[in-house]
């Protein structure tokens, strides 16, 4: 790959032609909510990738700087910077009117959220694109998407990393060369609208404390409330509704901001038949359930007595390698976290080596078919077209996809749907296409999970072939206990509420095509069994339209993917369970599953625990 001296002129083209705003930030920690930005610079790209405008600046935070090791910034050089507020309108400025590219972009985009929210003004950005992103759809043959790897890979020069005017130097030479891969590729832009993030859903939340118990089931008549009962409240109460529900979490209940069929008890002030409630969604739904329902009085009565109840199962951590222990940064190197360890066999024959397959036309169920033999084969099923895929496959009706006349210009070989029966073996002395080396599992596979550094996050990505204008897909997550429920509303995680209270569990939308699950297994609670992924469709499509769905999982943003799997067996379904990340004794599992279910996504959510308005 040559060097990216020279700007990559696309404004001839208006799928890829923009005004860009290349951000980066260095920030106090890794929590937006939270922490504060130490540093900002951002430099303006017209449409023909020319520079137009640079800013830097440091920036006072008013707070303790962080992990000085990570980023340089002591005390001592932020002293006389700028507060935020200061400078908000100038960065506005330069982002008004703009795509807003960075890397990581949504770790970038929601620090600027809220320091534009403290200091009182809009941020003006319609969209964004993230270059990891863009890189994860390229896929050039990197050993990881970190901004050091892709710009040796590209020929950018960077000198002062964790700087934040040299890191966005650098980002602008890898922005333009991936640009340039997506045009010969012919792959659409991952750009993300952006929701203002003064809406009220975005909000911050203080984290609730987690429920210590196990829900012991309903409360029975004349029984005694147990530690762990998932309890609801509707309609006034004469005590205040704060108090109230302080009063329940310290005595061990579980209080829901929702009614479900697991729900132990509503109280509603006007006894057992609810009369005073009834017209409310909780009380309607409490009726249907059949979930008792008791007065203010008697339950603050009941709450004088209440039962111990039953611990959720404390898990021992697992092991973690001396390597692990030592590594400093928020996402470790690939050298630092082992390989997992499939589970169970995955049947595999080496005639694919490291074969990457891109399956072209035929119906749905041929694709998936000829997918499911490629990995039973040893390869790696591809779903775009990309620039590590190293075969094709072409069924009938091949012929009219766009992406043809790509691979045509690429010379890479296109064969016919036999090929599969029985591939040559690759000649001795072939080169070794350099393709993603992650395990790859069928559906159902399994592999155990190493230990990650305390500050590392596994990544769960789920991608796509391309957007359709009929519907669209919701990636979601469920944090889920040792029954298969979620133990409280915030345990479901989703596009309305992209953050668990404990922040956890976190969804980030990379693009249209693109959403990923990330979790800090190290900091969910103690009831927290499994995490379950699911897709949902919102529109008429099923999955059978949308086709195979990948997933992938990795140890952090840009670190390489260490497992990945082609899930396309659902048809007429609307909603997808992708994958999972379960206990199993002092380890944690992923597996890939696959399993689509003809209802919505609100019959999922009601399965789990969760009433959904």
């Amino acid at each position: 790959m040559s060097p990216v001296a020279a700007a990559l002129d696309v404004s001839h083209l208006p799928d890829y032609a923009h005004d860009w705003a290349l951000v980066d930030v260095e920030t106090s920690g890794l929590v937006a909510r939270r922490d504060r930005i130490l540093s900002i610079a951002v430099l303006t790209l017209g449409p023909e990738g020319k520079p137009v405008e640079e800013f830097s600046t440091l920036v006072d935070p008013g707070c303790d700087p962080g992990p000085v090791h990570v980023h340089g910034l002591t005390t001592e050089r932020l002293r006389g910077a700028p507060a935020f507020d200061r400078i908000a309108e100038r960065v506005g400025a330069l982002l008004r009117g703009r795509v807003l590219v960075a890397h990581n972009a949504q770790f970038d985009y929601d620090f600027l959220a809220h320091e534009f929210a403290r200091a009182g003004v809009t941020l003006p950005v319609a969209r964004r694109l993230c270059t990891l992103a863009l890189n994860r759809r390229v896929e050039p043959p990197t050993d990881s998407f970190s901004l050091a790897s892709l710009a040796a890979h590209y020929g950018v020069r960077q000198t002062r990393a964790h700087d934040a005017l040299d890191d966005t130097r650098v980002l602008a030479g890898i922005f333009r060369a991936s640009l340039a891969e997506a045009v010969r590729l012919d792959l659409a832009l991952p750009l993300v609208p952006c929701p203002p993030r003064q809406d009220p859903r975005f909000a911050p939340k203080a984290p609730k404390v987690p429920c210590a118990y196990r829900n012991p089931g309903r409360l029975v008549s004349g029984g005694p409330l147990v530690q762990g009962m998932k309890i609801a409240v509707t309609g006034d109460t004469d005590m205040a509704r704060a108090e109230l529900v302080a009063r329940s979490v310290a005595a061990g209940l579980n209080v829901m901001g929702s009614v479900s069929r697991h729900t132990s008890a509503l109280v509603a002030n006007g006894g057992s038949s609810g009369a005073p409630g009834s017209g409310s969604a909780k009380a309607r739904r409490a009726a249907s359930e059949g979930v008792p329902v008791l007065d203010e009085r008697a339950f603050l009565a009941l709450l004088e007595d209440v039962r111990p109840g039953t611990p959720h199962q404390k898990q021992q951590p697992a092991p973690v390698a001396a390597a692990a222990v030592a590594a400093a940064t928020p996402v470790p190197a690939v050298a630092e976290v082992p390989a997992p360890r499939q589970a169970a066999p995955v049947r595999t024959v080496q005639p694919f080596g490291r074969r990457r397959v891109l399956v072209l036309g035929g119906s749905h169920e041929e694709a998936a078919a000829a997918r499911a033999r490629v990995v039973e084969l040893g390869g790696a099923a591809a779903i775009n077209l990309s620039a590590s895929v190293t075969d094709i496959v072409l069924f009938p009706g091949g012929e009219r996809d766009r992406r043809l006349a790509r691979v045509t210009s690429m010379g890479l070989p296109v064969h016919e749907p036999a090929w599969l029966g029985s591939p040559a073996p690759q000649p001795a002395g072939a080169p070794v296409p350099h393709t993603p080396s992650a395990v790859v599992l069928p559906r159902g596979g399994v592999v155990d999970l190493p230990a990650l550094p305390a500050a590392g996050r596994w990544h769960v990505g789920a991608s796509w072939a391309a957007p359709r204008a009929d519907c669209e897909i919701d990636v979601v997550a469920f944090v889920l206990d040792e029954d298969e429920q979620a133990s409280s509303d915030g345990d479901f995680v989703f596009y309305g509420a992209p953050e668990s209270p404990d922040g956890a569990t976190r969804l980030l939308c990379d693009g249209p095509t693109e959403q990923t699950v990330t979790v800090d297994l190290g900091a969910l609670p103690p009831a927290a069994q499994r995490i379950a992924i699911a897709a949902a469709i919102d529109g008429a499509a099923t999955f059978g339209d949308i086709g195979a769905v990948q997933i992938s999982l990795a140890p952090g943003s840009d670190a390489p993917v260490m497992t990945q799997a082609a899930l396309d067996a659902a048809t007429s379904e609307r909603t997808l369970l992708l994958a999972e990340l379960y206990r199993r004794g002092p380890l944690w599992r992923f597996r890939a599953v696959g399993q689509g279910y003809d209802h919505g996504l609100e019959t999922l959510v009601r399965g789990y625990g969760i009433e959904v308005a």
